[in-house]
């Protein structure tokens, strides 16, 4: 695929003073350390590498990526990688792909307390496709699969979602056999949203009980009982939506799946059309009208805040494996769901995932086949070192220079 015209990056280097100037007392360290990230990714302020076709004299310069995971630029490799690993975990069942989203009240409360709260919505989803699936009256079976959190809607608002791919069935509960749902159904969405209102909000008022919410700015009523009581009681009267598509009935479907939901960021370079004037013009998909594509416009600051937001706290695990997929117990529940389902691990998965992540020389790196003469291959000649506060967020950005 070739390079955008424009990059989230020519954002950031072209307002990203303006959009500090304006919020950069409301940022986070992990937001500040994001927007630098952004702004110096490819360019010569990480340093980077010349190499030269070793048959006619070809020369490419390139610099090192920042590999943040909310830069545009660098959840591919990351992407492929964790794929390739994913594939040898694929059953041969269908699939089931449900999705939970938080209510529009919580949202001022959850930017606020980014980490309890998206954890917590982790754990209540995650125990929520548990406890109906081993209802006997849905499934009777133990449940398996991973989630991956979104907050973002397609105009950058904020908009807290949870993605979750896992087989349309399970283990018995004493594990003799593979539990399969009814055909072109899987748990009832009706169900699945009264359990996960009810734990989620049980949970919600645990961690308000225990003084652990952060509450400043728009949330600050609340630390008054009779707000938060309002708010509990409204929350509880709203329907909280939980969607689920049919069940996919072919395997290679679920890597489909995999792609579009894992190491995603808020936006993608190529939905970016035009900056002009300090206005950003980006694509986005109407749902409401059979997912047309359109554009909006917004002043280039805006478009700024509105991708801080989506800004995970450092060190939070944004996608998370639960059931008979855990990690501690994956190999051996695995092995088991194969086993009652009547299928091994396939050695060419496996040989073709190793492919993915070590074979494949990326153009213009050391080794690589040369893009001019097809012929030679690209030898290191020089190695470039990053230039001093790169990462110093208490000085300016270095001078990006990214030819």
């Amino acid at each position: 695929m070739s390079r955008p015209v424009l990059e989230v990056a020519d954002i950031v280097r072209q307002h990203g003073d303006a959009f500090l100037a304006r919020y950069g007392s409301t940022l986070s360290g992990a937001q500040h350390r994001a927007l630098r990230a952004i702004a110096v990714c490819r360019t010569a302020a990480l340093g980077g590498h010349i190499t030269q076709c070793d048959q006619c004299g070809h020369e490419v310069q390139a610099y090192n990526s920042c590999r943040h995971r909310c830069c545009p630029k660098c959840h591919g490799t990351a992407q492929a990688a964790w794929l390739a690993a994913r594939e040898r975990e694929v059953l041969e069942t269908p699939y089931a792909h449900v999705l939970f989203t938080l209510p529009h009240a919580l949202g001022p409360l959850v930017l606020q307390n980014a980490r309890p709260l998206y954890g917590l919505f982790f754990r209540t989803v995650a125990q929520t496709l548990q406890d109906v699936a081993q209802d006997p009256k849905h499934l009777g079976a133990e449940l398996g699969g991973f989630a991956v959190l979104h907050t973002w809607g397609q105009h950058l608002h904020h908009h807290p979602h949870l993605h979750c791919v896992l087989p349309a069935g399970g283990l018995a509960p004493d594990g003799s056999a593979w539990v399969a749902c009814r055909p072109h159904f899987f748990l009832p969405v009706r169900v699945l949203s009264r359990r996960f209102r009810r734990l989620y909000l049980a949970g919600l008022e645990h961690l308000y009980g225990q003084g652990q919410l952060a509450l400043a700015g728009r949330c600050q009523a609340l630390a008054e009982p009779t707000p938060w009581r309002r708010l509990l009681a409204a929350l509880r009267d709203q329907e909280w939506v939980v969607f689920t598509k049919e069940p996919m009935q072919h395997p290679q479907h679920v890597l489909k799946y995999l792609a579009r939901y894992t190491h995603r960021v808020a936006i993608s370079n190529y939905r970016l059309v035009s900056l002009e004037d300090g206005q950003i013009t980006f694509r986005y998909k109407d749902y409401a009208h059979g997912h047309r594509l359109r554009t909006l416009t917004l002043d280039a600051v805006e478009f700024l805040r509105r991708l801080m937001l989506h800004v995970p706290p450092h060190g939070f695990h944004r996608m998370r494996h639960f059931g008979f997929l855990a990690n501690r117990v994956r190999q051996e529940k695995l092995a088991q769901c194969r086993a009652l389902l009547g299928h091994a691990p396939q050695p060419c998965i496996q040989e073709r995932a190793a492919d993915l992540t070590t074979s494949e020389v990326p153009l213009g790196e050391p080794g690589a086949r040369c893009p001019v003469c097809q012929h030679g291959h690209m030898q290191l000649v020089q190695t470039l070192y990053r230039q001093p506060g790169a990462w110093d967020l208490s000085v300016p950005a270095p001078g990006l220079d990214t030819s």
